[in-house]
């Protein structure tokens, strides 16, 4: 009874925290825009600027919200690969998707200057390094799908993974051995991850693609609380395990696919956040973490997002750098906390 009333008072701190950092993220920039003016805009009515309306409807309430679903997104699915592996240090790009996204991306910029000039324009679009994100992340995703139908053993799919991984950030490596100063520079800004420049119209399929994939995560939440015992346990409960790993696979694709096509690949945030929501709540309950994780990641990332937009000045620096920067201390510290209290 102490525990639920505990953790009743925990999310409505957290509720409380995600809508106070989401009027601090719409606030503040090169431009500060007062709080009156954030809500007068949110709730249909006119800013004291038209140039402040603008900011807010145009760039940084789809900025703001790009950051939710890419918080939320990569905590889950940070969440989920940690639990079906059993491993702590598992992250959503354990599967190689990541990879699979820059060599997509990679073959776009870095082979660009082999297409005539109508189709270099195309392909070094936004749509066009989202569409080549795209493919690049399912085709990792369909062959790790077709290993786990072959593979028993869990560990083996993350192996396959992350051997995955390594061929296709081999083959990056390659191209970027032969691409001009230009096109590296395109690529770096890509992988350093971005949460701008996305029209309301890609939010929106951004927003789709991160609620499906969060649907099959909330619809894993039997399942990974079997998993916590082990694969013998699960499979003794009664549980399908063939068919659950492989929800677990397909939503944390479609979660880290999705957003990394879109924001580019974005660190430290699905590997910290799950450690950070079960030392907070010290419980290894689904129902619960999952809950907390989407609340942490979305409150972290609205955070990494303010610091990266440098209050005041009109530099904006890379959101990757954000996170692990402001991330890693963060993770040491409550690991350290925790062993001491015990």
């Amino acid at each position: 009874m102490a525990n639920k009333k505990r953790n009743t008072i925990l999310f409505f701190i957290l509720a409380i925290g995600l809508i106070l950092m989401f009027f601090v993220s719409i606030s503040l920039g090169s431009v500060t825009i007062p709080f009156k003016d954030v809500y007068t805009s949110l709730t249909g009515g006119v800013a004291s600027k038209t140039t402040w309306e603008y900011i807010i409807i145009n760039y940084r309430l789809p900025k703001a919200i790009t950051a939710v679903l890419v918080g939320t997104g990569l905590s889950i699915s940070g969440l989920l690969m940690q639990t079906l592996f059993r491993n702590p240090l598992a992250g959503p790009y354990v599967l190689g998707l990541s990879s699979g996204a820059s060599l997509g991306v990679a073959f776009v910029i870095l082979g660009a200057g082999f297409l005539p000039s109508f189709l270099r324009e195309i392909a070094l679009s936004s749509y066009g390094i989202v569409i080549a994100s795209t493919f690049g992340s399912s085709l990792v995703l369909l062959l790790v799908l077709l290993v786990s139908q072959k593979l028993r053993d869990t560990m083996a799919i993350l192996i396959v993974g992350l051997m995955f991984g390594s061929f296709t950030t081999a083959i990056v490596s390659v191209l970027t051995y032969f691409s001009t100063a230009e096109q590296l520079q395109k690529f770096t800004f890509w992988s350093m991850g971005s949460l701008g420049n996305l029209s309301w119209g890609t939010v929106g399929i951004l927003a789709i693609c991160v609620l499906i994939g969060l649907l099959l995560s909330a619809a894993s939440i039997k399942p990974l609380n079997a998993l916590l015992l082990g694969e013998n346990y699960a499979k003794s409960m009664g549980l399908n395990f063939n068919k659950a790993r492989l929800i677990i696979i397909f939503a944390t694709s479609i979660l880290a696919g999705s957003i990394t096509a879109f924001a580019g690949p974005i660190a430290f945030v699905g590997l910290a956040v799950p450690h950070i929501a079960k030392l907070t709540f010290q419980t290894s309950n689904h129902t619960v973490l999952f809950w907390s994780t989407l609340f942490f990641g979305a409150i972290i990332m609205l955070f990494c997002d303010v610091v990266s937009q440098m209050p005041g000045f009109d530099v904006t620096l890379p959101i990757n750098a954000i996170t692990s920067i402001i991330g890693a201390p963060v993770v040491v510290w409550l690991l350290v906390r925790k062993r001491n209290f015990q």
